[in-house]
């Protein structure tokens, strides 16, 4: 899956995995990591999530990540913010009072640039990448963050046999495989969605369950 695939994606509009809600698992599960307000929150592939403002609001700062620019412009000019803009790195980054966003790519992302942040939230980041890519994404984000930080993650399980992503199905095997050497982990809450999910019961899912795991990164041994 190429950048162009997402980019064309956005110019169209179609971005059915953009939700016009705060997610309510993390109003309901992020209190309970018990970060200070000041905390800097990583947000991989962000999008024009309305999160981000949630978590702004709880007195964080955000730093979210998006490849598409015009995922980017569209957030800041639905809200009616006037971000500033500057270069970092690879980055185009912008910037309005605790909310930054850093368009360009993930991998290009540096465990100096985000040093002082100890907060993760990964809600559309993990699911929008085919296998070998999640491989490639989760090997990057271990070596990013710093140990200490605490976050959420949030996956879809289904039978990718019966439906292609994206989203695509990340299977607690999966996510235990590839976090737990970095990362402690604690589920908190699995539900099968599958009745509030048109397109998966149109494609002929037959479960959908979504997973909310509680992180903390680890020390290195």
């Amino acid at each position: 899956m190429q950048a162009d695939f997402w980019h064309k994606r956005w110019e169209q509009g179609q971005i059915g995995f953009h939700s016009t809600e705060v997610n309510p698992y993390l109003q309901q599960y992020w209190p309970g990591l018990g970060l200070a307000a000041q905390s800097r929150v990583l947000v991989p592939l962000c999008g024009k999530s309305l999160d981000l403002l949630w978590l702004a609001d709880r007195g964080h700062q955000v730093l979210g990540i998006e490849l598409s620019q015009k995922a980017v412009e569209d957030f800041f000019h639905e809200h009616q913010l006037q971000p500033e803009t500057r270069q970092q790195g690879a980055f185009t980054v912008y910037a309005q009072g605790p909310i930054q966003i850093w368009c360009g790519d993930f991998f290009a992302l540096t465990a100096q640039d985000i040093a002082d942040c100890t907060a993760l939230y990964d809600r559309a980041a993990m699911i929008a990448l085919p296998q070998e890519m999640r491989q490639r994404y989760s090997a990057h984000l271990n070596g990013l963050l710093p140990a200490g930080t605490r976050g959420l993650l949030i996956t879809m399980d289904y039978d990718q046999a019966q439906l292609d992503g994206p989203p695509f199905a990340v299977l607690d095997d999966e996510v235990r495989q590839r976090l737990e050497g970095s990362w402690q982990l604690q589920v908190e809450t699995e539900r099968d969605i599958l009745g509030e999910s048109w397109k998966f019961l149109q494609g002929g899912v037959t479960r959908l369950v979504e997973r909310v795991y509680r992180l903390e990164k680890q020390r290195e041994r």
